[in-house]
């Protein structure tokens, strides 16, 4: 990890993996923002005002249905930034995005991310992957919310939340992840009391505990490997 002093504190492993130039281009137009636990910050159909690169934390991409039930069809953590979709062709906002797990960004305005994808190639070609990435998020979550078993995608959710919390502990309910994925909470109760007694987590009063990482990733459908690959390949160039 980059020194605090080097980056002011930048964690987000989008930014970090511009070149030096384009970060200190695009510096002063960065606003250091808290994000708080069910803070929505993109509302379909309206205007993007900003964009976000997630810092600590968790954002959940999501998609409302007329009776006001939600699911989860992408996470943001402190690997990409929110509105990448609609920054690079659209003027409203096309998907919903609200904080799962309290932490921080920097925040950008719209205006400035356009100027600075116009004037830097390098963010621009930044934001167009991740924006690729994003995409293939919704289809790869579609296909497992379709194709794999509860437990396996609880393991994939707690394994991306704890890559961004930056912390073993983090506040998670069953109600809430049980709306993400679009299941009912008592399916969710069953499998952490599963995973809690194979020894891998930890759950009371809101928060959750990782005890075994690997146990976790040995449990988890192969959607949260082929993403980690995908952004690691991304990054990589």
């Amino acid at each position: 990890m980059a020194s605090s002093h080097k980056n002011d504190g930048i964690i987000n492993r989008l930014l970090l993996a511009l070149p030096p130039k384009t970060l200190n281009r695009i510096r002063n137009v960065l606003e250091p923002v808290g994000l708080a636990r069910g803070q929505e910050i993109a509302h379909i159909d309206q205007p993007l005002r900003y964009v976000y690169f997630v810092n600590r934390g968790l954002i959940s991409v999501v998609k409302t249905m007329h009776d006001g039930r939600l699911v989860e069809v992408g996470v943001i953590g402190i690997e990409g930034m929110t509105s990448a979709i609609t920054l690079i062709g659209f003027d409203k906002i096309v998907l919903e995005a609200i904080v799962q797990i309290p932490g921080s960004a920097f925040r950008m305005s719209r205006d400035a991310a356009i100027q600075a994808m116009q004037n830097d190639k390098a963010f621009r070609n930044i934001v167009h992957n991740y924006a690729r990435f994003a995409l293939g998020q919704i289809a790869q979550i579609a296909a497992c919310n379709r194709l794999h078993h509860l437990e396996e995608r609880c393991c994939r959710w707690l394994l991306i939340a704890h890559d961004s919390a930056r912390s073993d502990t983090f506040p998670l309910t069953q109600e809430f992840l049980a709306m993400m994925l679009g299941v009912q909470r008592a399916g969710v109760s069953i499998h952490f009391s599963l995973l809690k007694k194979a020894g891998l987590i930890e759950h009371r009063r809101g928060h959750m505990t990782v005890i075994n990482r690997a146990g976790l990733e040995d449990a988890a459908c192969e959607c949260y490997r082929a993403m980690r690959d995908e952004l690691d390949n991304l990054f990589s160039h």
